[in-house]
């Protein structure tokens, strides 16, 4: 039995060097077996948004959420995104992409993927809000100085006002820029109902510059077309908080508040990522996800916390979509009706 285990002992000591060099081998090719425990993949979310929304989703909600979602299962969570102008975004939807949550510049928008059975019939109603995630008005930008001395959207119908204007055929932004041209005549000249098509007219007599979103006419702008942009405040706040702002803010007396609307897209939503997607969705209305779009100059829907960000410029006569029937009335009457119709036709376009 001693002998046994003297020869035993001897061929383990020569098997020595053999043993240890098969276990750092073992080691090695440990994470790439297919029985071996790995980190986990991250879990993903694909979100489109309309052109404004870039700096704050990719530098401050998707952060934020990603803290959150970890915190609560010990997951990561990859965010994938695209933004464009909204118009841009649902043609894509509608060609098949595979994006889970989307938010649109307006619930026209919606409506649009809805027709092309992209999504349920006001499924985007059933969420927090109708839907609304934020809102922001809509303002005139002009050049240092405000030369030519403009205080509202009636000036920008004067002779020889060169106007920036995102395109209404790809641009949310654009539409609600048209709603709220009209919707301020009417306001403005209660008496008058003819009001807000000549104000349509004249505005799109000084129009000298399109681009395809509200962001690109920004650019447009920037580089030295017309004298006046109309777009969204945040936009403006956004860059004026970077001290990138070379232009001023005029508040006209009467304007929309422009209201920005989430969509799922339910097909595209895999059953073992329906937790994430709803996680995601949900936080979007939180209050800590709600401060955010207020640090980066959005509306909240909580009015309460808009006192937080006192760049908030006062608007005397603000108006809603509803206040001139929803948008379903307004595509009708005001952007085909009248501005496709009419204003267009007047001028040859």
């Amino acid at each position: 039995m001693i002998l046994k285990r003297q020869v035993l002992a001897r061929h383990l000591t020569a098997m020595l060097p053999l043993l240890s060099v098969g276990a750092l081998f073992l080691y090695a090719l440990w994470p790439w077996l297919p029985f071996s425990p790995r980190g986990a993949e991250p879990r993903t979310v694909i979100f489109y948004g309309f052109s404004i929304l870039g700096e704050v989703m990719t530098e401050a909600i998707f952060p934020a959420f990603q803290e959150s979602w970890h915190r609560r299962t010990g997951q990561s969570v990859e965010l994938i995104s695209a933004f464009a102008g909204s118009g841009t975004i649902t043609n894509q939807l509608i060609m098949g992409v595979p994006a889970d949550v989307a938010l649109l510049s307006l619930e026209l928008d919606a409506r649009r993927l809805s027709d092309a059975r992209v999504i349920p019939p006001q499924s985007w109603r059933r969420l927090p809000h109708r839907g609304v995630v934020n809102r922001t008005p809509f303002i005139i930008l002009v050049r240092p100085g405000n030369s030519e001395n403009i205080r509202d959207f009636a000036d920008l119908a004067r002779p020889g006002i060169q106007v920036v204007h995102p395109d209404p055929l790809t641009s949310g932004g654009a539409n609600w820029a048209l709603i709220a041209e009209y919707g301020a005549a009417l306001r403005n000249n209660p008496a008058q109902p003819g009001a807000g098509q000549d104000l349509l007219l004249g505005i799109w007599r000084n129009v000298v510059a399109q681009a395809a979103s509200a962001r690109a006419a920004r650019t447009q702008f920037e580089n030295g077309f017309g004298d006046a942009l109309i777009t969204y405040e945040q936009e403006v706040l956004w860059d004026r908080a970077r001290g990138r702002l070379q232009a001023e803010i005029v508040y006209p007396h009467s304007t929309i508040l422009s209201e920005h609307t989430l969509v799922v897209i339910e097909r595209n939503v895999e059953p073992q990522e329906r937790e994430l997607v709803d996680a995601f969705v949900a936080f979007l209305w939180s209050e800590p996800a709600q401060r955010l779009f207020v640090t980066y100059g959005f509306r909240s829907m909580n009015e309460r916390l808009n006192e937080a960000n006192p760049s908030f410029g006062k608007i005397a006569d603000p108006f809603l979509i509803d206040d001139l029937g929803g948008w379903e009335r307004a595509k009708r009457e005001i952007v085909d009706g009248i501005w496709k119709n009419h204003v267009l036709k007047e001028l040859g376009q």
